[in-house]
């Protein structure tokens, strides 16, 4: 009976003083001891140290395939790519630099075995700037009706062929992986796992790109924005009618007989002012939205691949 194959994706970028250390020394070991098939698709996001020479002069039994972007398109997009190119029964995603812990993927596995189909790692004990920003982060989403996240989940997890086919199906440009797999929905299982510190270099994924990531998944993943700023809109026009009319009547047509002398420029010229205040943020939300249009409608590819530099995708068919 032939053996099931286990696809690895690993994104990376700029990762020249870890990506050996990485795969030799965490991901290569636990492979080998899998009684599965198993490859690996490398998905080198337009680096521009020498991350791919460094892949390029290692030496494995394991099959790899690199697919190397023509430029820079981000981790959601390297990520999208190495589903689209893993021919794997059950495809894993794991970072490169070693945070995720290379020797859960065989408890991953175990539970795709019993039946699951997507099986995501959830952070366990970290430093508390994880925790805290974990926790505002979903709080968000969730605040935005996206309850099928789950705190503290990661990147690293394992998808079953047949989500994987349902996953390459998706269009959108500004992506979130976790959001999309949790969109399809299926028998989903959890494992906790410790992540570590990065093996070398630094992170390529700063505070900028993580409040970007955040924009995004808030925009692309649900209407509710736009739904309480309408709900908002509704209450100041409600308050604002029942304010005019209590200055109208106490002031005007009772003679101030509470005796706060309203000046009725500086009342006025302060809601004004907060109503201003609100459009402009309502209309800031309503551009984001547009912006998503925008990009759809341009039907530009989701990534373009340098196959002189790539290894295993000439001639895919996938």
């Amino acid at each position: 009976m032939k053996k099931k194959l286990i696809s690895v994706v690993v994104p990376i970028f700029n990762e020249e003083m870890g990506i050996k250390k990485f795969l030799d020394k965490e991901l290569f070991p636990v492979l080998e001891r899998l009684p599965y098939q198993t490859e690996i698709v490398l998905v080198d996001d337009g680096s521009w140290d020498g991350t791919l020479e460094k892949i390029r002069a290692m030496n494995t039994k394991i099959p790899m395939r690199i697919v190397v972007f023509s430029k820079n398109f981000g981790k959601e997009i390297a990520l999208t790519a190495g589903i689209f190119y893993a021919k794997g029964d059950a495809i894993v995603m794991i970072d490169a630099d070693g945070q995720h812990p290379a020797e859960a993927i065989p408890r991953l596995v175990e539970k795709w075995e019993n039946g699951a189909e997507v099986v995501t790692a959830l952070r366990g004990q970290n430093t508390t700037r994880h925790r805290l920003g974990s926790r505002i982060y979903y709080r968000l989403l969730r605040m935005m009706g996206m309850r099928n996240f789950v705190p503290g989940e990661l990147d690293f997890r394992l998808i079953d062929r047949a989500v994987a086919d349902e996953f390459n199906k998706f269009t959108e440009h500004n992506r979130l992986t976790r959001g999309l797999i949790n969109w399809l929905g299926f028998k989903q299982e959890y494992i906790k796992v410790e992540t570590k510190g990065r093996i070398g270099g630094r992170p390529t994924y700063g505070f900028k790109k993580l409040m970007a990531l955040a924009g995004d998944s808030m925009v692309s993943m649900s209407r509710t924005p736009l739904i309480i700023f309408g709900y908002i809109g509704i209450f100041i026009t409600v308050v604002s009618v029942i304010f005019g009319l209590f200055i109208l009547i106490q002031q005007y047509i009772l003679g101030d007989p509470l005796g706060l002398d309203w000046s009725g420029a500086v009342a006025m010229s302060v809601f004004v002012s907060f109503l201003v205040g609100l459009v402009l943020i309502s209309q800031a939300i309503t551009a984001l939205y547009i912006a998503q249009i925008h990009i759809e409608t341009k039907n530009r590819p989701l990534f373009v691949v340098d196959k002189k530099r790539s290894v295993g995708v000439d001639g895919d068919e996938r």
